[in-house]
């Protein structure tokens, strides 16, 4: 295939790229949008076959082999991972992006030494540097943050003495290293550098992620996701590919615009999410206690059900404890008898609830929910006063009123659904434990709250047991 077929292959997929991101962006769209995605990347892989970069039969064969064994087991996961599994297969693919950029770097570092001179040689040598570091950055935090959602990892932050200072010694060391690697003609030393920055980076972006608490978690998401297409990009300069440059760019700039919505949709500062380290492991006991002085009201799943039958609308909030108990096929069906019986059934979605970005909406979407009763916070939060129920399934921190009432707590300022100016709030947990921030909600103690306690998915079956008895 000739340069300029390539040229506009590449052209192609960056333009289909560019319509999966937007269509991304929307549930309604979101199927058509990885079609888009599919697509693209088909053709750029086809593209960069046919470019005569590859030469030789055994190359071929290496490289078909690894397509095919990559493709297997993409498949494989695609087809047995579950919904609820997801925040931690994103962790995983982001660690792989991250991995192959260190392993790129490497294989380029030694392979096209002796094919650049004065200052392309140099050029060179900084791109290799910065993808090899932001690679091995990003593996080390992906796994990390795998670790800490999957629960195999405490979701505690880890705040180390002095961390702030440390971080500041580590950019500074690996600045030193950068430059000497630049400035050094030997292969020996080079590849010293560039262990020793490797082994710092990986260290580095295990500690940026342990220093971050679970209620932070889906910040992390996006953070990672934009720090696996920086290296992508990086790559991409190593090997000269624009296309890998025009990719690369489009996901890191993404995923940081996501990650800075993310933030103001906590009201936190970017900065201070990744060098600081906020909220305790999920279900751990809060050293923070509002002075509610109130009593916990429970309801039956009886009671729930002539709630929900007698109310004109309901409003239902999503949380974490809904992917953990796989609720989210119980609550359609519940969704769909209320809808049934003219009842004004919605959904309220927090920015951040789940443990990735649209996690609610994933789940909410794989139980065929409609896509126009699923609101964003923004477009919903005025309703709640006159709403008839809420019902908030294992939700914490997003619906916790000491958001406002609070300003110098833990989560002060940070915009939550305000679901106690309803008529009726009905919250599903297993217990009176804190969530991912560690800070005790007063709504539960609301005269207008009854707490429905026990599994969301056996709660919500029982309930949907009587609608129907009724």
């Amino acid at each position: 295939m000739s340069q300029g077929l390539v040229t506009v292959a590449y052209i192609g997929a960056t333009i289909l790229f560019i319509l999966s991101l937007g269509g991304l962006s929307h549930q309604e769209t979101s199927q058509r949008g990885n079609f888009y995605g599919m697509a693209g990347m088909a053709i750029a892989i086809l593209a960069t076959i046919c470019s005569g970069a590859i030469h030789g039969f055994f190359a071929y064969l290496a490289l078909t082999t690894a397509m095919g064994v990559g493709a297997y087991y993409g498949v494989k996961i695609a087809r047995d991972v579950k919904m609820t599994e997801m925040p931690e297969l994103v962790a995983v693919l982001h660690s792989s992006v991250g991995l192959a950029a260190v392993l790129v770097g490497y294989v380029n570092f030694f392979g096209s030494k002796a094919q650049f001179t004065g200052i392309e040689e140099s050029i060179h040598n900084v791109e290799t540097y910065l993808g090899i570091l932001i690679g091995a950055m990003t593996f080390s935090g992906s796994v990390v943050a795998f670790g800490k959602l999957s629960g195999k990892i405490d979701g505690k932050p880890l705040l180390l003495p002095a961390r702030h200072w440390l971080n500041l010694g580590l950019f500074i060391f690996m600045f030193w290293l950068g430059k000497s690697f630049t400035g050094t003609d030997s292969t020996s030393l080079g590849f010293l550098y560039l262990f020793l920055m490797t082994l710092i980076a990986l260290g580095f972006g295990v500690h940026m992620v342990m220093a971050i608490g679970g209620a932070d978690m889906p910040v992390v998401i996006s953070m990672l996701n934009s720090y696996s297409g920086w290296a992508a990009a990086a790559t991409g300069f190593m090997l000269d590919n624009d296309l890998l440059i025009v990719i690369g760019a489009l996901v890191g700039s993404s995923g940081a615009i996501l990650s800075y919505i993310m933030c103001r949709a906590m009201n936190r500062n970017f900065v201070s999410v990744i060098m600081g380290g906020f909220g305790t492991g999920s279900g751990q006991s809060s050293t923070v206690t509002t002075a509610s002085g109130g009593e916990v009201v429970a309801v039956s799943a009886e009671d729930t059900a002539d709630l929900l039958k007698s109310a004109k609308s309901v409003i239902i909030v999503p949380g974490y404890g809904m992917a953990v108990a796989h609720a989210q096929h119980i609550v359609y069906e519940i969704t769909r008898l209320l809808r049934e019986k003219k009842i004004n059934v919605r959904f309220a979605i927090h920015p951040v609830a789940g443990r990735m970005p649209g996690h609610m909406n994933v789940l909410l979407a794989e139980a065929k929910v409609p896509y126009d009763i699923v609101l964003e916070m923004d477009e919903i939060n005025e309703d709640f006063l006159n709403t008839d129920v809420v019902v908030v399934i294992g939700a914490n921190d997003i619906v916790n009123p000491s958001a406002q009432e609070d300003p110098y707590g833990p989560i002060g300022g940070m915009p939550v659904l305000e679901v106690w100016k309803a008529k009726t709030v009905i919250v599903l947990k297993r217990s009176m434990a804190s969530g991912y921030a560690g800070v005790d909600n007063p709504l539960f103690y609301r005269e207008n709250t009854q707490m429905l306690f026990g599994d969301a998915r056996e709660s919500l079956d029982t309930v949907l047991s009587h609608l129907h008895d009724r």
